[in-house]
C-alpha cells in the first residue's frame, strides 16, 4: 500500500507538455546522424542495420521467461501502475478494435480486454452486449518466445482467444494490418527495441482509423539532476546484476539499460511522432521521467 501511495503522489506530479510549436520538420544535419546512428546501434554498440533485429530477438528469446518477474523487480512493481496509466489515457470502449505491439507477455492487452469488459457491464448490469462481441484486441510480436508467454498467460486467465484476442507474429515496421483498421494503437518499452523508429510510428500512423489514438510507453530521460545521477547508478550497476542473478543473463539486461540511454529524448520523439502525421501530440513524464507517456491522434 505505502508503495502505490508513493506513485500515486509521483503521478500527480507528472509533468506534461502539449506541441503546438515543435522544432520544423525537416531535420539538421546533426538530427539526421543522430537518428541514424539510433538505427544502427544496439546499445551502445554499432552495428548493421541488418544485424540489430537479430540482436535484438536474441536479447528476448532469452528473457521471455523472465520478463515479467524482472519487470517487477527492475521497477518494484511500479510498471503495473505506469501500464494502469496506459490504459486510461487509451480509455477503451466496447466494439473497439485495438492493436498492441511489441506486447507479446500480454500485460497491456489484458487491461484493455479487462476495462473493456468493465465499462459492458456496467452499462448493461453484467449482460454481455453485441458491442462487446465486436470488440477484438490484437497483440503484435515479433518475437514467438514473447508471444508463447502471452498465449499461456491468456489460458491461465480464461480468455478465449476467438472472442477477443488474437495472437500475430509480426515486425512493428511492417504490419499485416489494413489500413485504417483500428481504433487503437497501444506500444509499451518496445519502440526503442526497433531498427527504424519511424518506420514504426508510420507504420502505426497507417494502421489507425481517423480518430485513432496512438500510444506509447517507454523508459525515457530523467532531467532532474541529481536523481539521474542515481538513476545512473541503479541502472548500470543494479539492474545488470539483478539480472544476471534472476534470469541468469547480464548482457540482456546491460543491453537494456544501454537502449534507454540512446532513445531519444521526450521533445525529439514527440517530434518524430508529429512528423509521422500525428495531431495533438502530447507527452506525460512520470517519476521524474524515468517513463514517459506518448500520444497522438489521427485526424
Amino acid at each position: 500500500m505505502a508503495l502505490r501511495a508513493a506513485a500515486a503522489r509521483l503521478a500527480s506530479s507528472s509533468l506534461r507538455r502539449r506541441h503546438g510549436h515543435l522544432l520544423p520538420a525537416a531535420a539538421t544535419a546533426s538530427q539526421s546522424a543522430f537518428l541514424h546512428s539510433h538505427a544502427t546501434s544496439f546499445g551502445f554498440k554499432q552495428v548493421r542495420e541488418d544485424e540489430k533485429s537479430k540482436l535484438v530477438g536474441n536479447v528476448f528469446s532469452s528473457v521471455a521467461s523472465s520478463y515479467d518477474v524482472m519487470n517487477d523487480l527492475m521497477s518494484a512493481g511500479l510498471h503495473r501502475l505506469w501500464k494502469d496509466r496506459l490504459i486510461s489515457k487509451l480509455n477503451p470502449f466496447p466494439g473497439m478494435k485495438h492493436l498492441d505491439v511489441a506486447g507479446g507477455t500480454g500485460d497491456v492487452a489484458f487491461r484493455v480486454v479487462e476495462r473493456i469488459k468493465s465499462v459492458s457491464h456496467r452499462a448493461t448490469q453484467g449482460t454481455l452486449t453485441d458491442m462487446e462481441e465486436d470488440t477484438h484486441i490484437y497483440v503484435c510480436d515479433i518475437n514467438p518466445n514473447m508471444l508463447d508467454v502471452g498465449k499461456k498467460r491468456a489460458t491461465e486467465k480464461g480468455y478465449n482467444e476467438e472472442q477477443c484476442l488474437s495472437w500475430v507474429q509480426g515486425d512493428a515496421e511492417a504490419l499485416s494490418f489494413e489500413d485504417g483498421s483500428m481504433d487503437g494503437y497501444t506500444i509499451a518499452f518496445g519502440i526503442r527495441n526497433v531498427t527504424h523508429i519511424e518506420k514504426a510510428l508510420s507504420e502505426a500512423y497507417r494502421v489507425l482509423k481517423k480518430g485513432g489514438r496512438f500510444l506509447c510507453l517507454e523508459l525515457s530521460h530523467v532531467d532532474v539532476p541529481v536523481f539521474k545521477d542515481i538513476y545512473d547508478i541503479y541502472s548500470f550497476s543494479v539492474i545488470p546484476a539483478v539480472g544476471e542473478l534472476v534470469a541468469g543473463d547480464r548482457q540482456s539486461y546491460q543491453y537494456l539499460v544501454e537502449s534507454i540511454r540512446r532513445f531519444p529524448k521526450q521533445e525529439k520523439f514527440a517530434q518524430m511522432i508529429q512528423e509521422a502525421g500525428f495531431e495533438a501530440v502530447e507527452y506525460e513524464n512520470l517519476v521524474g521521467g524515468v517513463v514517459a507517456i506518448h500520444s497522438g491522434v489521427k485526424l
